[in-house]
């Protein structure tokens, strides 16, 4: 029996992104290469059987959902759940079991948000670094523990990141289930440094590009990177 995974996928590049804008969590959707980004990051995963998927609330992580999944050699549909929302839930429920072996069940949580930056959101950053130092800038965006003005630091997306990842998303790969979660730089920067065992330099130094895939293969609480 395969061992199941955990892909962690960055959104493909937002509209701000292109723009060098500081984006936070103001929900701003992709632009069409960042759409792009994710029909070719799909083409990475597409054999790899996806059970379950878990993403953010805000839009250019849910946009990365369907695109990523769209040539996925399964042919399943990503089905987003809505439960504890009155009429979503209640209205939305499958009676087919044939339709149901077809879906994928996506769960959304602002736990998985990115990192809020506060009074930085909608400026952009080449000229935020000429008004307050290149050298603040750096701080603000890559320490771990220090916070832009009014926002959160790296710590603090760890702080309701990984609880989330522990309660919600890492019982599935204890049960064999392969996982993928759709969500941002700074939320999924947390669980690599979770799950890769990660101090807060090497953290701040991790890349994870806009529309690439990280998959690991879990075995009995290890991560393994494939």
């Amino acid at each position: 029996m395969a061992k199941p995974k955990l892909i962690l996928l960055r959104h493909g590049q937002s509209i701000w992104n292109k723009e060098n804008l500081f984006t936070g969590w103001v929900d701003i959707p992709m632009s069409e290469q960042g759409n792009q980004e994710c029909i070719e990051a799909g083409k990475k995963i597409e054999n790899i059987p996806i059970d379950v998927i878990f993403t953010s609330t805000l839009i250019r992580a849910q946009m990365t959902v369907p695109l990523a999944l769209l040539h996925h050699k399964s042919g399943k549909i990503p089905v987003f759940l809505h439960p504890g929302q009155g009429k979503l839930e209640e209205w939305g429920g499958v009676y087919s079991e044939e339709a149901k072996k077809k879906l994928i069940p996506v769960y959304t949580a602002w736990e998985l948000n990115e990192r809020m930056y506060g009074h930085l959101q909608g400026l952009n950053k080449a000229e935020t670094a000429k008004k307050f130092g290149a050298e603040q800038v750096h701080i603000w965006r890559r320490s771990f523990d220090t916070r832009p003005p009014e926002g959160e630091s790296l710590k603090m997306t760890a702080e309701r990141t990984i609880p989330y990842f522990k309660k919600e998303i890492e019982p599935y790969l204890q049960k064999g289930k392969t996982v993928l979660v759709s969500a941002h730089g700074n939320s999924l920067r947390s669980i690599a440094m979770h799950i890769q065992n990660l101090s807060k330099e090497e953290v701040v130094s991790l890349e994870l590009p806009t529309g690439e895939p990280r998959i690991y293969t879990y075995d009995h609480g290890r991560y393994d990177l494939s």
